[in-house]
């Protein structure tokens, strides 16, 4: 899953985004609505944890604008006014959820899980697929009852795969979505994590390469 954190307070973004990024999501961060607009034009992100007060440019238009690109990217608005109307509003300009600060920080994760979910055809919480038993809320994967310790790259990578329900995955679409910007997009990041993975998940192998498309489950 690919998330933008959008915070003014920087302690704070960096904080979320250290979390996120241990739940095996791949995070991109800035700290003012001028930044993320940018981003938004340029990345496709599952989930945008959007500060509502923010500089030059306020959170309410970048959730406008999110809306208006009719983009499928699910709007989580964060903002210290805990007041029902200032929720009612920010739901009515497009954002898909609300969170008061100060928060806890599992809810977040949740929430953002859930609306990760949204973006995509629903599928039940627990991914199985060729003897691979997937829980993303608890980080889990089993294969045929027996548990696998992954890094988070590599859950997450499988996670996409999983969800992609046998469809073939290019290693393009996996940079984007379980790596940050930050990633050069000619390592072979990709290649070795996928190598690692199939190891881990044992024989036979259930990741299978597509020569010159991709890989699949």
């Amino acid at each position: 899953m690919r998330v933008l954190v959008v915070e003014d307070e920087q302690l704070l973004a960096d904080a979320v985004a250290t979390g996120l990024r241990r739940e095996a999501m791949a995070v991109d961060v800035v700290y003012d609505g001028a930044a993320a607009l940018e981003r938004i034009e340029v990345n496709d992100y599952d989930v945008v944890v959007l500060d509502r007060d923010l500089p030059l440019v306020h959170g309410d238009d970048v959730c406008r604008r999110i809306v208006e690109l009719g983009m499928p990217t699910r709007v989580l608005m964060l903002t210290a006014s805990g007041d029902v109307s200032d929720r009612v509003e920010g739901l009515e300009l497009g954002a898909d959820d609300y969170l008061p600060k100060p928060f806890a920080f599992s809810e977040l994760t949740a929430r953002v899980r859930a609306l990760g979910r949204r973006t995509t055809v629903a599928l039940p919480p627990v991914l199985e697929r060729a003897g691979i038993k997937l829980d993303p809320n608890r980080r889990e994967v089993f294969r045929d009852a027996q548990e696998i310790q992954l890094a988070p790259k590599e859950f997450a990578v499988l996670e996409v795969l999983m969800r992609s329900e046998g469809a073939v995955v290019s290693a393009e679409q996996l940079l984007e979505k379980a790596w940050d910007e930050n990633t050069d997009p000619f390592t072979n990041v990709v290649r070795v994590t996928v190598m690692t993975l199939r190891r881990k998940l044992g024989e036979p192998p259930v990741i299978v390469t597509v020569p010159g498309s991709g890989y699949r489950i």
